[in-house]
């Protein structure tokens, strides 16, 4: 790096090492010399790309292709498939062997097998290629030995690194190159597959002869009397000596001379563990030597010109050859090497006895009291391939596996004595996946889910031996080394490094040559003496190298300068004993945007010292300093900065954090002195770093740090890699001390005795302040007062086991003499459940033994909690300091034993990588994944990836097409699809790994109109005993945020379910496969509110009974359609509840979903945390949570409040203090996602609406009441239902005509051919009903031709209206008769309006079924005019009055209904809640009541003990949830106290109303405990329970 400021004057990084000014200048006539190189070619390139706009075959963003499984031939469609993560088509496992090589289509004839030392490389973009031609340029039509043998990569190495100039896109291939389909290996010894090869007219470079050879007309030229072949297996032998061993190498050359790729996947390769650096730079295949005669058979003999980094004969000075002076040094990362170790240790100590279990897929285990419960039986039906007819059992849920087995083998075989239950096992039809054999059977998901949906339980006994083992590990794949270096090309890789050994060397034979000229030379100048010219060349030289030294340790290159240095200390002092303050120069940032000169002035950078997010001390500034141009933009400060904090104060994961800042240059005219006064600094760009590294040693000597843009967070309290993903991001220069010693930080021992004192023993005061701390339930919300509260009580706190978090994060300081308190605090502690461990793992808490044990406690999750909590750990993962940590172990661990949790790991790492500030990170995680899982399992993972790309490529092309076009790009994108299994048989889909697919089904495919047009695909399953497999894939939408929302539903669900409260949520897989894609499960036999509430008409969402209609459809029989409501009850409880507290917003009509089974889900989570949709300046979602009058239909059995409502509001209120039980789980899973990059979650203002919704301090009393209030407005809020007539009509360009031709009290359409013409209809007689409401029904009686009996039906005049309303739809008014008003004055449901309305529509439909025949005969009036369901059941009979809860009839004996009340007392107060109440009697007029309860505390002569609820209106099963509260009342005093409860009609001007009243006695109750139940209301009773 250049170190120069603006006036030339400061030249320290190269005088340090004693090169004078005309050196330096030298220096820089070679930098310029490059530089215009460069510039040619950039520009050579650009008046080319412009002139041809051909696409380039490579795209780092299109499929490629995976040639292990590609049949020999099938080559036309290699640029639209990938490797493993959709990056290039390197991301292969296997090479072509010679018999799958593809053809070639050159024109020329090509060399013979084996003929050729390297098989045909591709050309990357990235590099600067180097032909030798018999014209001096490129030949037109070159030979078939010349193209291979005589291309050159060279990447200029940026000194300092700068954005690359070869980032144009590749050129369209010359006339008469070789044909773009031409495939050839990469000549690298670190790249492991095939390649493209890449079309592109190359840079015309040639390195000529230096003297005039004769016949070549004046031009030099290379000459080609050098054995070519040998030289080039030398260079390629040199490559791969320091990386594999002898066989290998063997192996290697021999498999390049005959054809095949550089590692043959056949069998598995061994050799030295290889660390892969940070940041590695794409490779480049060895330099080889070609005549420019080709093969010509009589070259021109003539001297050589050395071209690349063979050996040649010894200098006269001690300048090394480009070879000499840099050697391949894969291991030179030692952090990365020390990973590389802990790998090969981890999967050393798996005992695998079978390593074919290793390959199964495993059903995930649940267990929960109600799923195991003795009294729950199970209608289990088992299939086999020995019985023709399938089994069926009836099983206990408490039964294991293996019983079943064994029950199945009894009917399979005659003699059981040499069958081992154990050699079989359960798989679940059209799931690959199979149950445990030692679990019981209803603690499988699979079997739970079946019994939620009502799913009949179908699985096929198979033996082990038959069962797929293709994703099975095998023993090779466990002892080969842990080489990361491959398997990190097999991603997306962000960062592309254009520096490369072999180019660096190139670089450094030229630069030799011109020093041999220089020596050579004839100078009158102070340099004539030779001696004092070589000194010369050997400082600058030592300079230029300590150059390259800084940027191999800066980019973590895979080479390093062999000249021996001191790279280690065998001297270490300890950091607790170095008591010198930090200090550092901060010399220079470069790579300067040249927009900044423009834009800003006085730049300075702030430099500040972090703990977990606590900064240390305040922060240090720098001067400010103006631009400097030298070679480039440059800001030099060259300024020590020195903390006031010795470094033995310093905790060992302190980060130091710089900040860019610039002051914003005022626009013309208004550079007034008080302009600049006002203008607040910029920031620009931000780095961290830890002070202390892997081995914890103080970081010492020159460093580069990339800056990220100021744009992204700051995040201080978590470590982040230096910012050198972006090419042009700028460069900081720091200089830290160097010592003869390494200062080490060394962790104490914990203190021997931690004293532990009962909570009990605190005064009352600090008892109830901690408690009021401990309930705040996350430590973002402690202030100062309550953490010094905190850590002086701390160790009064053992009791309260989840708030350790809490008491760390108030720990003073984490310097090294605070840690044997805190780590002797942190062993003594009770040990910690996983859901409190996880606020462990936090960016507050970088301790590494705090994180160590807190690993230690999650160590007891289950597989199936583990993948609950799995995102939020992988997130957790940017939170540890350094690569290798316990929870890199613990993951890795169990992503080897479970390929359920690896197959998640996997796509969440894939995702990870996408993030810029993590991915160099990401990519050595999921490179060690892949490095453990096998090769079986990592051959999946490609083929997931290669569909992945394939299904984004084509959902991209539908919703970027015109609406008309659509249809045919699908087809057309389908059948590339098709193609895709044709090569590769079958593939598991990345949303469970358990969904195996083998093809797609296009018939069944289609897309959505909405403005994302995702893709709805059908996959054929691979087990014909399943169906077909049905998702979604979307593209352009951001599914991360649905995958959270659906995680944390799916754990509240679990929460339920284990609290005996099963809230029967429907939970769907979701998935995001990268950035702005994804794919999600599709729910069978369900329907959006929107269609449900349209079969009413446009308006239908302000009517009232679309949704029990459409159950009512469904469910035709009575229990079906009350186990239909019932589901509908608690699931629409829990979407409720989870809406609210989860803040889900954008809550329309197409956002939420009903299956014909009654469960009620929402769908598309694109808002959550309170971020609503606005419409202008007003919220789209105004109500709490949508529970609409509608919904509260289906619940009540009809329009009127009923009991079942109460039931419903108890759910609510029950399932509500469940989740806030559990307020700290929720925080912690949210807290660990804040840097996951989802823009709604992002701050502590979008946690703290969590934390807000769910109330932690309230009681669970107020929790009721404020939940109750909720509902209640709710279900009042009109804003709600206009919102879905808003959507109804903004749908309404996307409806098609089958939409309106179905009535919506009709399962289906019937027609005259079905069910016979109709000869004659006549309305009999109207009927009264009460059930679902009170009303009147029509009896009508149907003739058809050729039967003589007649048929009844019964329908109301609603449903007469929407026949009429839908046939208007189809056929002019002139051809319809005419309708009966709907309009009356008076009552609409009376005696005189039915018989009215029996006659107008008597007359309706006799015009009706007289109409014209298109009108008579069509499907809408045959299907009004067919039996249902209830007409057979209430054929002959007459309806009687019934309800369902016994609304309106009274039961004999509770004259005024009943109460339900919860009494408790504590601290003297009385506490009583008003829950509910039913059954209250009508008024005299037969009008609803407006009911309130009042309530008095006898003995009460003054009637101060009076309290009342708040008055509901038109109801009788009223619904209060109050709390009214007598405080100050003794308890002896309370022995002698009577509770009046009365009920009343609130009458306005009028005397109030008495519907009821009871006393209670409150010494005849157990006040020590809650009492809740119902009261009997009478006239003058005392209650009873």
């Amino acid at each position: 790096m250049s170190s120069t400021q603006g006036n030339g004057e400061h030249w320290k990084s190269l005088e340090s090492v004693g090169i004078s000014r005309k050196e330096l200048a030298m220096a820089e006539a070679l930098q310029m010399e490059y530089d215009a190189l460069s510039r040619l070619r950039h520009d050579k390139e650009e008046n080319r790309a412009k002139q041809n706009a051909d696409p380039s075959l490579i795209s780092w963003d299109e499929p490629g292709v995976d040639f292990y499984s590609k049949p020999a031939g099938r080559r036309t469609d290699l640029k639209l498939l990938r490797g493993l993560s959709g990056s290039d088509p390197t991301l292969n496992y296997n090479s072509l062997s010679p018999q799958e090589g593809p053809p070639n289509h050159s024109t020329s004839q090509g060399p013979q097998p084996g003929s050729d030392p390297w098989p045909k490389g591709s050309l990357s973009g990235d590099y600067l290629y180097i032909f030798d031609g018999s014209d001096g340029g490129v030949s037109s039509s070159p030979g078939p030995g010349d193209i291979e043998g005589s291309c050159k990569k060279l990447s200029p190495p940026p000194l300092p690194p700068r954005a690359s100039i070869w980032d144009t896109p590749p050129l369209p291939p010359r006339k008469g190159s070789p044909s773009s389909s031409k495939i050839s290996q990469p000549s690298d010894i670190n790249t492991f597959s095939l390649v493209e090869q890449l079309p592109g007219k190359l840079l015309e470079h040639r390195i000529l002869e230096e003297e005039e050879v004769p016949g070549g007309g004046g031009q030099g030229r290379l000459l080609g009397s050098v054995d070519y072949d040998g030289i080039n297996d030398a260079i390629t032998r040199l490559n791969l000596k320091s990386t594999y061993d002898a066989e290998m190498l063997r192996d290697a050359t021999r498999g390049w001379k005959e054809g095949r790729g550089p590692l043959d996947f056949s069998k598995d390769t061994s050799g030295k563990p290889v660390a892969r650096s940070k940041t590695m730079p794409p490779q480049v295949p060895p330099r080889t030597y070609a005549s420019r005669y080709g093969n010509r058979k009589n070259a021109t003999p003539g001297k050589n010109r050395r071209i690349s980094a063979a050996p040649v004969g010894s200098r006269p000075h001690t300048v090394a050859n480009g070879h000499e002076l840099f050697e391949v040094s894969e291991e030179r990362d030692e952090e990365v090497a020390a990973f590389c170790h802990m790998l090969d240790i981890l999967r050393s100590g798996s005992d695998i006895q079978d390593y074919f279990l290793t390959g199964y897929v495993w059903s995930a285990v649940t267990p929960s009291p109600e799923h195991l419960g003795d009294e729950v039986n199970l209608k289990v039906t088992v299939l086999c391939d020995r019985l023709q007819e399938a089994l069926t059992f009836t099983c206990n849920c408490s039964s294991t596996v293996d019983l079943l087995i064994y029950q199945t083998l009894c009917y399979t075989h005659d003699d059981l004595r040499n069958v081992d239950v154990g050699d079989f096992v359960l798989k679940p039809c059209g799931l690959e996946e199979f149950l445990q054999n030692k679990h019981a059977l209803g603690s499988h998901e699979y079997i739970q889910y079946c019994r939620k949906f009502d799913i009949d339980i179908r699985l096929q006994l198979m033996e082990q031996k038959v069962v797929r083992s293709d994703l099975a590990r095998t023993v090779n794949d466990d002892q080969s080394p842990s080489t990361l270096n491959y398997l990190v090309h097999l991603q997306e890789r962000p960062v592309k490094q254009t520096i490369s050994r072999q180019a660096l060397s190139l670089l450094f034979d030229t630069y030799h040559n011109e020093v041999d000229a220089f020596l050579l030379a004839d100078d009158p100048s102070v340099l004539a003496v030779r001696e004092n010219r070589e000194k010369v060349v050997e400082a600058l030289t030592a300079a230029i190298l300590d150059l390259v030294e800084l940027y191999c340790n800066t980019f973590n290159a895979d080479f390093q300068t062999a000249v021996p240095g001191s790279r280690k200390h065998d001297l270490v002092q300890e950091a607790c004993h170095f008591a010198r303050s930090l200090a550092f120069t901060v010399y220079a940032t470069h790579r300067i945007p040249i927009i900044w000169a423009t834009s800003y002035e006085d730049f300075y950078l702030s430099c500040s010292l972090s703990h977990g997010g606590k900064e240390l001390c305040s922060p240090l500034q720098t001067r400010r300093a103006h631009f400097s141009k030298y070679l480039f933009h440059l800001i030099v400060w060259d300024q020590q900065i020195c903390f006031p904090v010795q470094v033995n104060r310093l905790p060992r994961e302190t980060l130091l954090c710089a900040t860019l800042y610039a002051l914003p240059i005022p626009p013309p005219g208004s550079s007034s002195e008080a302009n600049k006064q006002r203008r607040v600094p910029e920031a620009l760009g931000w780095v961290t770093t830890p002070l202390f590294n892997f081995r914890q040693v103080l970081t010492c000597g020159r460093k580069l740090l990339g800056l990220w843009p100021a744009t992204q967070e700051n995040p201080s309290a978590r470590w982040s890699a230096p910012n050198f993903h972006q090419p042009d991001s700028v460069i900081l220069q720091i200089d830290f001390p160097t010592s003869a010693f390494d200062i080490k930080f060394t962790s104490p021992p914990g203190d021997k005795f931690s004293p532990r004192y009962e909570f009990g023993s605190l005064r009352e005061e600090d008892q109830r302040k901690l408690k009021d701390i401990m309930q705040k339930e996350s430590l973002y919300w402690l202030t100062d007062a309550d953490k010094k509260r905190l850590w002086e009580k701390r160790y009064y706190c053992h009791s309260e086991v989840s708030s350790l978090p809490l008491v760390l994060a108030s720990a003073p300081s984490w310097e090294w003499a605070c840690l044997p308190d805190i780590y002797a605090l942190l062993k003594q502690w009770t040990h910690m459940n996983h859901q409190d461990a996880l606020g462990l793992l936090h960016a507050t808490f970088p301790d590494q033994e705090v994180r160590r044990m807190a690993v230690q406690w999650i160590g007891s999750l289950s597989d199936a909690e583990l993948l609950d909590y799995l995102p939020q750990l992988v997130q957790a993962l940017k939170y540890e300091c350094y690569l290798d940590s316990p929870l890199v172990r613990f993951l890795l661990k169990r992503a080897v034993s479970d390929l359920r949790v690896t197959h998640y790991f996997f796509w969440l790492l894939k995702d990870g990588l996408k993030d810029s500030q993590f991915s160099i990170r990401y990519q050595y995680l999921l490179a060690a994944l892949l490095c453990c899982c096998g090769k079986g399992l990592r051959e999946e993972f490609n083929r997931q990836c290669w569909l992945v790309n394939a299904l984004a490529k084509l959902a991209q092309q539908v919703r970027e097409a015109a609406p008309s076009a659509r249809q045919g790009i699908l087809r057309i994108g389908l059948e590339e699809v098709k193609q895709f299994f044709a090569l590769n048989g079958s593939c598991r889909l990345p949303l469970s790994p358990s969904l195996l697919v083998k093809g797609i089904v296009p018939r069944d495919c289609s897309y959505f109109n909405s403005n994302a047009v995702p893709l709805k695909l059908s996959f054929q399953n691979v087990d014909p005993l399943g169906e077909n497999i049905r998702v979604i894939f979307k593209c352009g939408d951001d599914l991360r945020q649905d995958m959270l929302t659906l995680q944390m539903i799916r754990i509240m669900s679990k929460i339920w379910v284990q609290e005996g409260l099963d809230m029967r949520m429907v939970i769907f897989r979701c998935f995001s496969t990268g950035r702005g894609r994804g794919m999600v499960e599709m729910i069978p036999n369900a329907e959006t509110l929107r269609k449900i509430q349209v079969e009413h008409g446009v308006t239908g969402s302000f009517k009232d009974r679309p949704l029990a209609d459409w159950l009512q459809k469904h469910n035709p029989g009575e229990d079906e359609y009350e186990k239909a409501v019932e589901n509908f009850i608690y699931s629409c409880a829990g979407c409720c509840v989870a809406t609210y507290v989860l803040g889900i917003c954008d809550r329309h009509n197409d956002n939420i979903m009903l299956k014909t089974t009654g469960h009620m889900f929402h769908i598309d989570f694109g808002r959550f945390l309170g971020h609503a949709q606005m419409f202008g300046n007003i919220k789209r979602d105004r109500a709490p949570f949508v529970f609409t009058s509608d919904m509260a239909y289906v619940i009540n059995g009809g329009d009127k409040p009923s009991s079942r409502f109460h039931d419903f509001v108890d759910l609510c209120c029950q399932a509500y203090n469940l989740i806030r039980k559990h307020t700290h789980l929720f925080l912690n899973l949210l807290g660990l996602m804040l840097s996951c990059g989802i823009p709604e979650l992002s701050d502590l203002e979008d946690l703290k609406y969590v934390y807000d919704a769910l109330r932690p301090q309230d009681t669970e009393a107020n929790a009721t009441t404020y939940f109750t209030r909720l509902i209640e407005s709710s279900l009042g809020s009109v804003a709600t239902k206009l919102n879905f007539f808003i959507h109804n009509l903004a749908q309404m360009k996307f409806m098609g005509s089958d939409d309106r031709l179905t009535l919506s009290f009709a399962s289906r359409t019937h027609t005259l051919k079905s069910s016979g013409r109709i000869s004659d209809v006549f309305l009999c007689r109207h009927e009264k009903i009460f059930h679902p409401n009170k009303g009147y029904i029509y009896v009508v009686k149907v003739m058809r031709e050729n039967t003589h009996e007649a048929t009844y039906i019964q329908r109301t005049f609603e449903e007469f209206q929407e026949l009429h309303n839908k046939l208007r739809l189809l056929f002019p008014s002139s051809h319809l008769p005419s309708f009966p008003s709907r309009f009356v004055i008076g009552r609409s449901r009376g005696e005189a309006v039915a018989e009215r309305r029996r006659e107008e529509l008597n007359g309706y439909i006799w015009h009706l079924i007289h109409a014209p025949p298109e009108v008579a005969e069509c499907d809408l009036v045959y299907t009004f005019f067919h039996p249902l369901p209830r007409d057979e059941k209430a054929m002959g009979t007459s309806p009687a009055p019934k309800s369902s809860d016994g609304t309106w009839a009274q039961p004999v004996g509770k004259v005024g209904g009943e109460v339900k009340l919860s009494i408790s007392y504590k601290n003297n107060k009385l506490f009583i809640m008003v829950m509910h109440i039913r059954g209250l009697q009508l008024l005299q007029d037969g009008n609803d009541p407006d009911p309130y309860v009042k309530i008095y505390l006898l003995p009460d002569p003054q009637k101060t003990t009076k309290r009342k609820t708040k008055v509901a209106r038109k109801t009788c099963n009223p619904t209060y949830n109050e709390m009214l509260v007598y405080d100050g009342i003794p308890k002896g005093d309370l022995q002698q106290r009577e509770l009046q409860l009365s009920v009343l009609s609130e009458q306005g001007f009028w005397e109030n109303v008495l519907l009821g009243e009871v006393n209670i006695r409150l010494r005849e109750l157990d006040l020590a405990q809650e009492k809740t139940g119902w009261f009997a209301l009478g006239s003058r009773s005392h209650g009873t329970l």
